[in-house]
């Protein structure tokens, strides 16, 4: 049976393209000079003669000279900037290049040439190639499926060997990167990149960072399909012609976005690319048809509500429906008015996420004031307007909303569809007017309007009026579904009751007003509440609670943020229980704090005015100081950590690296599962969030997840006392596999004794294969669970242990796979937020050294001493030593592998015949290290070999290929055999061009030279064949140290 490889993945992959009705091709057919040749150089990425063929199918009747002007323009680069560069084409690609010509009468005209026909699938040439070889700044790469529409490489496939083990989805994304750095060009056309090992495979933008690649999990519809290889689902679910064409047009959105600069710490624009996943594509596809159906004359203006859970990309879903629904020709150019009920969420999604697209048909405007939106909303067709639903209530005077339009093609658009204020009866207030719920005054204002919701939290059961007003689910993506997913983490809940002098009843009355009292309320509903609420508040921020709660905070929070790289949010159930709350910490931490905003560790972030007492003062910013501030908070590389908030930053607010929220304010409902989310972003290896419970939330998230399925009761409000017995199970069954080795973890040891300490364990892990491996996957498992549960009493008791088996675990790592800590192709990842529990004595940023831990000086082999390697064989730690010998020759191997193929064969068999021999016992532990030693005495005199036999180091690679034979030395003698050598260099020199050994014409070439090199010499017929081929591996050895 074949070995399972990569190339079994690579022709799976073409397969799979073939299915789908493209040409797969093979690079090195139609790659510079051969008879099938595509493009003139290597330096090409574009198929241009294929390119030209489609622009003239595609618009037919077109003049030579507007062609060639339109290709002219695809390859005129007009910025430095890889990104920009991207945009580019995108834009060229999904919306035509813009050539200019003369009409019959002399006028300049401009017409728009396409590039891709988006109308008709099969007018386009799709084809799949694979080995397909690109020279860029002196670099040969291959990578191994280009996906060529009309010859302009839009798609990327890197697939690595799912048999081999360090050939992971992260090393296909390093590989990525490589290709970003070596071969940028062929990223400028780019739409998506795909990566998979096999067994998985996710997809993203270019650009995107390794937690952004998403799985492709459905083909024909929104059924997830899990019965088939996940790269199969990938390839047949994005690259159906007509469905890559949709992703291309509808799906890929550019964004001017401020982050801030790692090199001078400055707030800096980027453009962001991002590509729909699986869920959003689904979701948006089916919001678009839905609102056309309902806004049709015989539809019921009932769009329907998209549920898909907070964190998985919500606002980016309601970009692409707006971009889409505005370019459907059904809808006659439509006017879509997108609704929140918060000022600052209306802020946020109109400037965060829809200002700075670049995918929208126009601009969208936000209105600023009542007027302003019905000036806005009087227009005869198109228009994205935002506002909030309090714009549509009728002024102080009573003026009711005049109509502003009874179009049928206005759709509004609700984000958190079940939050607003609805209500479509008329009540009396209490100064005898009639009132209406807000709902009725925008149904007034836009009689013909179609309706649709998008939410991140399920509609309750009990509620009507959210059903009535946008109808039903038209797409589901739950909690259970996100994580499995890798979309949002798991969300852990911990109680740390801080106590109150309430009553139960004053406790229920807290979250009945909870919901009432928010800083945007508005005042006539609120009088009633504020004076019961101001009681209460008093009670919860009472000053010895207050003190609890901060001394308690810092303690947790410091505990915490050693064993996870992040940010924590604290709420509040006040703006002044949350400046008392910062007054407290920072005198606890003084160092905490900075009066400058863009300094310190902990802010305030809150709304106010000058009428404000004067101890909120310096903590009220302007609406751009507090834009900086959540730069800074979402900004993982930035010095402030927490930040305290009483609404502000509740919903929409998305920092990944914020893993803690610390809960005094009684929330409930979807506002409260929208707060908790704010913890569930994915980031590096992040494994969870956690909720932390000063008031008594529990209940109330309880009954929250009651609207939930139950396995996504699952995702959300795990105890932390489950994460805890985790933890301390698998310390205990770390201690049983220690059983035998007597450590000392404590803190108080110099660097040097728990080096000593760490060996000792490293040794003793290392003595039995099965050991190693049960040791290395319970360690991770224990410093998963020990970061969620790392502030707990029960993991101060272990957290010396835990740290020690950390350190053991990296160095174990590191022996087993040298590319580690290089970005290779197991790098042991260093980028990582459990990185925290190493600590000073061997921390993540020195990389452990191992071999300090076995007390040796740090070697390099080919100047190895016989003194060291003797010391190898008398140190007290045989298994450490022996881990050591096998990497030191494994690497050397490797080094040889590069240069000569029949030396690193003869050293590889050699070290495995003795790692058998000791595996079965025939050999003691000290046996084997004696004879390890002796084998790298050999390799490294081996080095010098090429002086004594007066030959050139890739002479002798070729001598060595040619004198395996016996007989041959034997007729030929040494001079004969060393001349041969040097002129196989000289005419392997002579054939080697650009994936030569990918061409069979040109691998014939070079067989029968060498053989007609042999017979001059009269090298013995009988060994000819087998020395021909010898040869020739190391010619294709040659030729690609030659191209690195």
């Amino acid at each position: 049976m074949n070995a399972f490889n990569e190339n079994t993945v690579e022709l799976a992959a073409l397969e799979y393209f073939a299915e789908l009705g493209y040409r797969t091709l093979h690079g090195p057919e139609i790659a510079p000079g051969e008879p099938g040749a595509e493009r003139d150089s290597y330096e090409e990425v574009f198929l241009w003669d294929r390119l030209r063929e489609a622009i003239r199918r595609i618009n037919p009747g077109t003049a030579p000279d507007l062609i060639d002007a339109a290709l002219a323009r695809v390859r005129r680069a007009e910025s430095q900037s890889p990104i920009d560069e991207n945009y580019r084409l995108h834009q060229l690609i999904t919306e035509g290049v813009p050539v200019e010509h003369r009409d019959a009468d002399g006028a300049l005209r401009t017409m728009r040439l396409w590039l891709v026909d988006f109308e008709l699938p099969e007018n386009n040439d799709w084809v799949a190639v694979n080995q397909f070889t690109i020279v860029e700044n002196n670099k040969n790469r291959r990578p191994d499926v280009l996906v060529l529409v009309n010859g302009m490489p839009l798609a990327l496939l890197e697939l690595k060997n799912p048999a081999a083990e360090h050939a992971t989805l992260k090393s296909a994304w390093n590989q990525m990167q490589t290709y970003r750095h070596d071969i940028p060009s062929v990223f400028v056309p780019n739409a998506v990149t795909v990566i998979s090992d096999g067994t998985s495979a996710a997809m993203s933008s270019y650009a995107g960072a390794f937690e952004h690649y998403a799985p492709w999990k459905t083909i024909e519809g929104c059924e997830v399909v899990s019965d088939r290889p996940a790269l199969e689902v990938l390839i047949k679910g994005v690259f159906e012609p007509k469905r890559f064409l949709d992703l291309l047009q509808n799906f890929i959105v550019f964004s001017d976005e401020t982050a801030t600069d790692k090199t001078t710490g400055q707030p800096t624009r980027v453009l962001v690319k991002r590509v729909a996943k699986y869920h959003q594509y689904w979701a948006v596809n089916a919001a678009v048809e839905s609102t056309v159906q309902a806004s049709r004359p015989d539809g019921d203006r009932r769009g329907g509500v998209v549920w898909h859970t907070q964190g998985s990309g919500k606002s980016f879903e309601m970009v692409f429906y707006a971009a889409k629904i505005m370019r459907d020709p059904r809808m006659a150019n439509p006017t879509l008015v997108f609704i929140t009920d918060r000022n600052d969420l209306d802020d946020q999604l109109f400037g965060e996420t829809f200002a700075p697209a670049r995918i929208l048909p126009e601009t969208p405007v936000q209105a600023s004031t009542r007027t302003d939106l019905r000036a806005k909303l009087k227009r005869a067709s198109g228009g994205i307007v935002f506002t909030t639903l309090q714009k549509f209530a009728p002024g102080e005077d009573g003026d009711a909303n005049p109509v502003l339009t009874d179009r049928r093609n206005v759709v509004v658009v609700a984000d958190e569809a079940h939050r607003s204020q609805y209500g479509f009866g008329e009540s009396l207030d209490r100064h005898g007017r009639l009132r209406s719920g807000l709902a009725k005054h925008m149904r007034d204002a836009l009689p013909g309007a179609t309706y649709l919701g998008f939410t991140g939290t399920p509609i309750e059961s009990g509620d009507k009026s959210t059903r009535s007003v946008f109808g039903d689910y038209i797409d589901v993506y739950d909690l259970t579904r996100a994580v499995e997913d890798g979309a949002t983490v798991k969300i852990f809940y911990e109680s740390r009751l801080a106590k109150i002098d309430l009553s139960d009843d004053d406790l229920a009355a807290l979250d009945e007003l909870a919901d009432e009292i928010t800083e945007t309320v508005e005042e006539d509903a609120a009088t009633a509440a504020k004076s019961r609420w101001s009681r209460l508040e008093a009670i919860v921020g009472a000053d010895s609670r207050l003190d609890l709660i901060a001394r308690d905070i810092v303690e947790h929070w410091e505990k915490r943020r050693e064993a996870l790289f992040g940010k924590a949010m604290i709420v509040t159930m006040s703006r002044r229980i949350a400046v008392r709350l910062y007054e407290k910490i920072v005198a606890l931490r003084p160092d905490w704090h900075s009066d400058n905003p863009a300094k310190g560790k902990i802010k305030v972030v809150m709304t106010g005015s000058a009428a404000d007492p004067a101890e909120f003062q310096p903590h009220i910013h302007s609406k751009d100081v507090r834009k900086d501030l959540k730069l800074r908070a979402k900004n993982p590389d930035d010095e402030l950590e927490l930040v305290i908030v009483r609404d502000m930053w509740l919903t929409g607010f998305d920092a990944p690296s914020m893993h803690t929220m610390y809960v005094d304010k009684t929330m409930q409902g979807a506002g409260l599962m929208q707060a908790v989310a704010r913890v569930n972003r994915t980031f590096r290896d992040k494994p969870g969030g956690l909720i932390v419970d000063y008031i008594g939330v529990f209940t109330n998230l309880q009954a929250a997840l009651q609207e939930y399925s139950p396995s996504d009761r699952d995702q959300a409000g795990v105890p932390i006392d489950e994460m805890v017995a985790i933890m301390l199970e698998k310390h205990d069954i770390i201690r049983g596999l220690l059983h035998g080795v007597d450590y000392d973890s404590s803190p108080s040891f110099t660097a040097s004794q728990r080096l000593t300490e760490c060996a000792k364990v490293l040794d003793f892990v290392m003595a039995d294969p099965d050991r190693t491996k049960r040791f290395n996957d319970q360690v991770l498992a224990l410093a998963k669970a020990f970061a969620l549960a790392g502030a707990r009493d029960e993991a101060a008791a272990i957290r010396n242990d835990v740290r020690l088996f950390t350190d053991v675990r990296a160095a174990i790592l590191k022996i087993q796979n040298p590319d580690s800590g290089r970005g290779g192709s197991g790098a042991v990842e260093i980028d990582t937020a459990l990185g925290q529990l190493l600590n000073e004595a061997v921390a993540a940023e020195q990389v452990v050294d191992i071999y300090k831990l076995a007390g040796v000086e740090t070697p390099e082999l080919s100047i190895l001493s016989d003194e060291f390697l003797d010391s190898l064989a008398e140190k007290d730690k045989p298994n450490l030593q022996m881990g050591l010998l096998r990497r030191l020759l494994n690497d050397q191997i490797r080094t040889v592998q590069r240069t000569n193929l029949v030396q690193a064969r003869k050293f590889s068999e050699l070290l495995d015949e003795a790692i058998n021999r000791y595996t079965n016992r025939s050999l003691t532990t000290a046996e084997i290290i004696a004879e390890l030693v002796k084998l790298a005495k050999q390799m490294r005199d081996d080095q010098k070999r090429h002086d004594a036999l007066g030959l050139r180091e890739d002479e002798v690679a070729f001598y060595d290929a040619i004198v395996q034979n016996d007989a041959a030395v034997l007729e030929l003698g040494d001079e004969v055999l060393k001349e041969i050598a040097q002129k196989l260099v000289k005419a392997v020199r002579e054939s080697v061009t650009i994936d030569w050994n990918l061409k069979d014409s040109v691998r014939a070439t070079m067989r029968s030279k060498v053989r007609r090199l042999l017979a001059r010499y009269d090298y013995p017929p009988d060994a000819e064949a087998k020395a021909v081929e010898l040869v020739l591996e190391q010619a294709e050895l040659f030729a690609k140290g030659e191209a690195d």
